[in-house]
């Protein structure tokens, strides 16, 4: 893509993007995550109707009676964008392609993150971590980071979320709200990392999907490529077989995601390419009251 090109692009989203965290995100986005951005302060004797898992057991053990810890909202929380780049997220038959629409939301939370005065950071991933742009604040910093997804061609086509996932982990010291957009084709299981990442952490999963990969139409004989392997095939679409056995991959597929973010407490939302975001958005902000 050439700068002119990239350039124009940038503003469109920035337009796009920023008009929707001004006038649609602003409200939610506080009342979601601020009230979980906690910071220890200090330790107290436990009194009745304290919440018994706030009770710090070093210190009751030590003078022989309860405490409990004491918590302040932090001032300003740092979010992560763990943004999927494998060769899937290259692929749309409706409005757009997977990977711009992750890219869109992903700088629509970028704009509300620095509304509220957040810092935000990036980390790109295929099976390997392919970029990490620290958290900092302001505009400028967005752009950066929107002109990078747009423009980025890396090292790998395939996908491993638990590595990126672990990395995040091992990044980030002090509590961080994450999201992850990907479609979450990953022949790995990555419940133990994202346990572990929402344990210490505020995670959450954004899937982004193409209709086709749900339901196969009925166009005959499809030569298809597997965008992280770079094989090529046939399928006879005209076969009702076919297409039976591919919705119930998806099917299969979708419950093991399902079960995999139930077990690691994740709150996650599902959106095809097709589809208002906006609405999948508000619908995952929602769940965090």
């Amino acid at each position: 893509m050439e700068t002119s090109e990239i350039l124009k692009k940038v503003r469109k989203i920035e337009i796009k993007t920023r008009g929707l965290s001004q006038n649609i995100f602003a409200g939610q986005y506080h009342s979601a995550f601020k009230g979980r951005g906690m910071a220890f302060a200090e330790v107290r004797e436990y009194q009745f109707g304290d919440d018994v898992r706030d009770i710090d057991w070093n210190v009751t053990a030590r003078f022989r009676k309860p405490f409990v810890k004491v918590f302040e909202e932090e001032r300003e929380l740092t979010v992560m964008l763990l943004i999927d780049v494998s060769g899937s997220l290259d692929f749309g038959t409706r409005r757009q392609m997977k990977s711009d629409m992750a890219a869109e939301m992903a700088a629509t939370i970028a704009f509300s993150a620095i509304q509220n005065n957040d810092k935000i950071g990036v980390i790109f991933f295929s099976d390997r971590i392919e970029k990490y742009i620290p958290p900092k604040k302001g505009r400028k910093h967005i752009l950066y980071i929107i002109r990078e997804m747009l423009d980025f061609h890396p090292v790998s086509h395939r996908t491993d979320i638990g590595e990126a996932v672990a990395f995040f982990t091992r990044m980030m010291k002090r509590r961080t709200t994450a999201f992850v957009l990907s479609d979450f084709y990953d022949r790995r299981d990555f419940t133990k990392q994202m346990q572990i990442a929402n344990s210490k952490h505020d995670l959450m999963a954004i899937q982004v999907y193409d209709r086709w990969a749900r339901q196969l139409p009925d166009v005959g004989l499809m030569k298809i490529m597997d965008a992280e392997t770079g094989r090529e095939l046939y399928i006879d679409t005209g076969s009702r077989k076919v297409r039976q056995a591919h919705t119930r991959y998806w099917m299969e597929h979708e419950e093991r995601l399902r079960e995999t973010f139930s077990r690691s407490k994740v709150d996650w939302v599902s959106v095809a390419t097709d589809e208002d975001y906006v609405k999948a958005m508000m619908q995952l902000f929602a769940s965090r009251g």
